[in-house]
């Protein structure tokens, strides 16, 4: 029964994770596909650029309430560690390809977010005072992302003195910058132009 409900909360998490909150605002607000435009991500922070600054504010705040359902949802269901563990997972990669729109998504950092509100509260609100500095240096959410997320596995190991909570931190942060790898010249050429 408890793989039967942990697999229910796997899927769960990627049916939530995968709702597309930027492509519908956008779709709604200015008849325009989110991914074919700016930097054809499908997250807040090109919602911001592309329609809105309410709008992207909106999308950053559904994005990371799924990751905060996810997790929370799968713990409703009484399931073991590594099945919560899973759903969040599930979430980002429903995020990332949403079966709703073609398998074509985001990155996942906000619903990221979302995941460690439900699982670390405290370090990943900590996480958050660095990243609105380097934000708003920046005016960049990726390179702010880039730049700051390598200290949550760091925060949680001080906050939650858990290895698996550490590791489970530290393997989705790598996630994010192996998937995000072409764009690192981006970030490069970013700070580059702030210390000219």
């Amino acid at each position: 029964m408890n793989i039967l409900l942990g697999m229910a909360a796997v899927i769960i998490g990627y049916l939530v994770g995968g709702f597309p909150t930027a492509y519908i605002v956008a779709r709604l607000r200015k008849g325009i596909d989110i991914r074919e435009v700016g930097v054809r991500n499908m997250g807040a922070g090109n919602t911001i650029k592309e329609v809105g600054k309410l709008e992207g504010a909106l999308v950053s705040i559904v994005d990371i309430g799924k990751g905060t359902a996810a997790i929370y949802i799968a713990l409703a269901l009484g399931v073991d560690l590594p099945w919560v563990l899973g759903a969040g997972v599930a979430a980002i990669l429903g995020h990332n390809y949403p079966v709703y729109i073609g398998f074509r998504g985001g990155q996942g950092a906000a619903t990221i977010i979302g995941i460690f509100f439900a699982l670390a509260p405290e370090s990943m609100g900590l996480c958050l005072i660095p990243l609105a500095i380097v934000l708003y240096l920046t005016k960049d959410t990726f390179a702010s992302i880039f730049v700051v997320s390598p200290v949550l596995p760091f925060l949680v190991w001080i906050f939650e003195s858990s290895l698996v909570l550490t590791g489970y931190a530290l393997l989705v942060i790598l996630y994010v910058m192996f998937r995000n790898k072409h764009r690192l010249n981006e970030v490069k050429a970013l700070f580059v132009r702030s210390r000219g």
